[in-house]
């Protein structure tokens, strides 16, 4: 007796045939879409195996839950074919369409249907129109992209507030799109900032005294009044650190100019952005009222001015963003006392609990750089050539397990927050939760996704660069015979040898300083 086959129907709402009745009600289209796909798969004499159903998803997004979860399932060999009403509902990249209908299915053996646009992989006649249809929804894709900019970059320079969130200190209007207005519990926090500043106090001194009053800083604060915010990744991230008062101290926004577009996306393929050019940013003057005065916004800037100091090469800069505190992951910054240079972490001064602070003088950090630099060489040289390359392969043999343990536990986090989302949502139509508690739940649920999706890519990038050193094979004995001799380091030098140096706090009976060197060889 022929097997009866398994069939995966994966459904989803496009942006261009939204036609919700209800929040809590499946859209007609993927109503529609389920009764066509099973009426087909039945005719065909398929066993359904599960709907998978994405709503609300561009054909764009990789983050889809039921398609990850469907791609999963394919690779688990759980059913025989993917079954949609058209190729583009699977995806509209190109690239998605090679890898995955012309790749990977194959390899698992999964067949791969689409009703309305005849995309059959068992067809091996349709593989340059499945092709095609590919290309086209690529085409689509761009094109959209390109509109949605020109539209945003039309608003930006009408001095329209274009973001997902508003500046602490403001808030959304309510009555006026892309308008913010004064959100007064905060903006009396940056009357204070600016004040304190203008007296003479520290940017780090205003930071410990907020944290001390135990005023939440703008991630926290907006947090707790339920507002949007971008969630912070960093450790202590509900304290004031001299970076958030750095920031606000030069932001035009709080003198009523409206600043947008400092970041630009790399590509319409992914969320990632990069730094503008600051002559590229857009910026209307009296787009909203001004919580800092122009008197009080013009002494502050003079005094940021006088402080300012410009870059130093030598002992000062050499380690600059290469030295981190062993304790709390803060970038040490430099102190000159008494005519020397020393590393220290500002966190320490933020808050008693923070950190219990990292400190070493430049020269002595120099010092230990070079002789662990000059006992690596050294032992280096006292090994052959076979001895050499084994020892380079297990050390990134380790570094890359290290790193893919880590990302099967930070999919194990992405799973579980995806499927916190879903069932957030079966709460929501159940009525067990509000449709407002199913927003906040499901934001803070997606903000975290989303930050340990960026670290699996991230980690992945570091398995890549493992993969090129030990394809490019052992460069250590270049590095060796350019370095051995080296009695002084530069910044050319730090930048090229180092990734990064953790900094520990000394040992006051030994008077030690635990330092963690992670090369870049």
């Amino acid at each position: 007796m022929e097997r009866v086959l398994r069939v995966a129907i994966y459904c989803r709402l496009s942006e261009e045939d939204r036609d919700k009745k209800k929040d809590t009600d499946d859209s007609d289209s993927i109503q529609n879409q389920k009764s066509i796909l099973i009426k087909y798969a039945l005719d065909q004499g398929w066993e359904v195996y599960k709907i998978y159903s994405d709503d609300d998803y561009t054909g764009a997004d990789r983050n889809r839950p039921d398609w990850n979860e469907l791609l999963k399932d394919a690779e688990s060999r759980k059913f025989d074919i993917v079954l949609c009403k058209t190729q583009a509902r699977f995806t509209r990249e190109l690239e998605l369409v090679e890898k995955y209908i012309h790749g990977l299915f194959p390899i698992w053996g999964i067949r791969f249907v689409s009703v309305v646009d005849n995309a059959d992989t068992a067809n091996k006649g349709n593989k340059k129109s499945r092709q095609i249809n590919g290309l086209v929804n690529e085409w689509y894709l761009e094109d959209l992209s390109e509109n949605i900019k020109s539209v945003l970059e039309d608003r930006r320079k009408e001095g329209y507030h274009i973001g997902s969130f508003a500046l602490y200190g403001y808030k959304k209007d309510p009555d006026q799109e892309g308008h913010l207005i004064i959100d007064e519990e905060a903006a009396e926090v940056v009357r204070e900032v600016f004040a304190l500043f203008s007296q003479g106090y520290g940017k780090t001194k205003i930071a410990r005294m907020l944290n001390e009053r135990g005023i939440p800083n703008p991630t926290e604060y907006k947090r707790q009044k339920g507002l949007r915010y971008k969630q912070a990744i960093s450790r202590n991230s509900t304290l004031w650190k001299y970076y958030s008062i750095s920031d606000m101290l030069v932001n035009e926004m709080y003198i009523g100019n409206m600043v947008q577009g400092k970041y630009g996306s790399v590509s319409y393929k992914t969320k990632k952005n990069k730094p503008r050019p600051k002559e590229l940013w857009y910026r209307v003057e009296g787009t909203h009222e001004a919580i800092i005065d122009s008197d009080l916004w013009d002494r502050v800037q003079e005094l940021i001015k006088q402080k300012t100091k410009p870059f130093k090469i030598g002992k000062i800069g050499i380690f600059a963003k290469k030295a981190k505190c062993m304790h709390c992951g803060y970038t040490l910054r430099s102190v000159k006392n008494h005519g020397y240079y020393y590393l220290q972490c500002q966190n320490k001064y933020v808050s008693e609990d923070s950190c219990i602070g990292s400190f070493i003088p430049v020269k002595k950090l120099e010092k230990l750089v070079l002789d662990e630099l000059h006992k690596l060489i050294n032992e280096y040289l006292d090994k052959d050539e076979v001895e050499r390359k084994i020892e380079l392969n297990n050390n990134f043999n380790n570094q890359k397990v290290k790193l893919e343990k880590s990302i099967t536990l930070f999919e194990k986090k992405i799973e579980e927050y995806s499927s916190g989302i879903q069932n957030l949502y079966l709460d929501k139509v159940k009525g067990i939760i509000t449709e407002k508690q199913f927003v906040e739940f499901s934001r803070n649920f997606t903000d975290e996704k989303e930050k340990y999706e960026g670290f699996v890519t991230e980690h992945i990038k570091q398995i890549s660069d493992i993969n090129e050193k030990m394809h490019t094979g052992d460069n250590r004995l270049q590095i060796v015979e350019q370095y051995m001799n080296i009695e002084k380091l530069d910044r050319e030098t730090v930048e090229k040898l180092i990734d990064y140096i953790l900094i520990g706090k000394r040992d006051e009976q030994t008077k030690e300083v635990p330092i963690e060197i992670h090369w870049n060889f």
